[in-house]
Formats: C-alpha cells, sequence, structure tokens
C-alpha cells in the first residue's frame, strides 16, 4: 500500500516501510542521492529479518564498486555482510552506529544510515537498482516465501 512518501506492507507485528526517492538492490540495502553523494543503508526488511543489531564493523577500504561488502552487521541471529548498492569514495561510515548499533533496526532510512559516499558510476549503479515501486514488489514476495518457509 503506498501511503504519503513510502510504500507500507504489515504482516504479524512488523510494519515494513519503502520510501520514495530511494534507490533498492535487490539484497535489501538502499542508497539516497544527494548530488554527488550517496547515503547508504539497509531496508526495514532487512534489519528486521536480521533482529537486534548489536555491532556494526566497516570493511576495510575507502573505495567500493558496486556489489563490494562494505560492513559487517552483528545481530542477536546472526552475522552478515553488507554489499554496497553504489560504487565510490567512502566519506563517513555513520559515527553513531559505535555507541548505538540498534539504530539500524529502529531508523534503519534515518539515524540508522551506515555509510556516506561521493558517487563515482551513479549513472551505470543505478542500471542495476530498483525504484521503491519495484523494489516493494521483491519485498512483497520475499515476504510470502519466509512465511511460507516458517
Amino acid at each position: 500500500m503506498k501511503t504519503g512518501e513510502f510504500f507500507e506492507l504489515q504482516f504479524d507485528k512488523f510494519r515494513l516501510r519503502v520510501p520514495l526517492g530511494y534507490w533498492y538492490a535487490g539484497y535489501d540495502t538502499w542508497v539516497r542521492v544527494e548530488d554527488d553523494e550517496g547515503v547508504v543503508g539497509v531496508t526495514d526488511f532487512f534489519q528486521t529479518k536480521l533482529g537486534d543489531i548489536v555491532y556494526v564493523a566497516p570493511a576495510d577500504g575507502t573505495s567500493f564498486e558496486q556489489d563490494d561488502v562494505f560492513a559487517t552487521l552483528e545481530s542477536v541471529k546472526a552475522m552478515v555482510d553488507i554489499t554496497i548498492p553504489a560504487s565510490g569514495e567512502l566519506i563517513a561510515f555513520n559515527p553513531a552506529l559505535d555507541e548505538h548499533p540498534e539504530l539500524i533496526g529502529q531508523d534503519p532510512f534515518g539515524e540508522g544510515w551506515i555509510a556516506r559516499l561521493r558517487l563515482t558510476d551513479w549513472e551505470a549503479d543505478r542500471e542495476m537498482l530498483l525504484p521503491a515501486e519495484a523494489y516493494f514488489k521483491l519485498m512483497q514476495d520475499k515476504v510470502a516465501k519466509a512465511l511460507e518457509e516458517a
């Protein structure tokens, strides 16, 4: 369902949002473009599936190509590598996550952002990403599949 500035899916006790104006990778990360920079994080679906996040570690390096691992998240359920949806030079890794990794679960599209990049190949990278409506459909399919497997 489209509501205001996002698509929303309610299932069980979870409310998953997909904001408009972001670009999404099929592996549940997002990039919000601001001029020649991109802010990167994980989606509501991803953080819900992962559970309470207790630690975030940046990958080594300052230059990333689309689909490179750029961070590792540790939750109460698992430790997972996070793949970057756009190529760029690292400007900042969210310093708030050092003390408060739970921000990713509380506000994945706001205060829970993970990295800020200077985009280096945005036009080509965008071709591999999904706009909000297409990602919302993919997320609905993933939720339906997860419910079937439960």
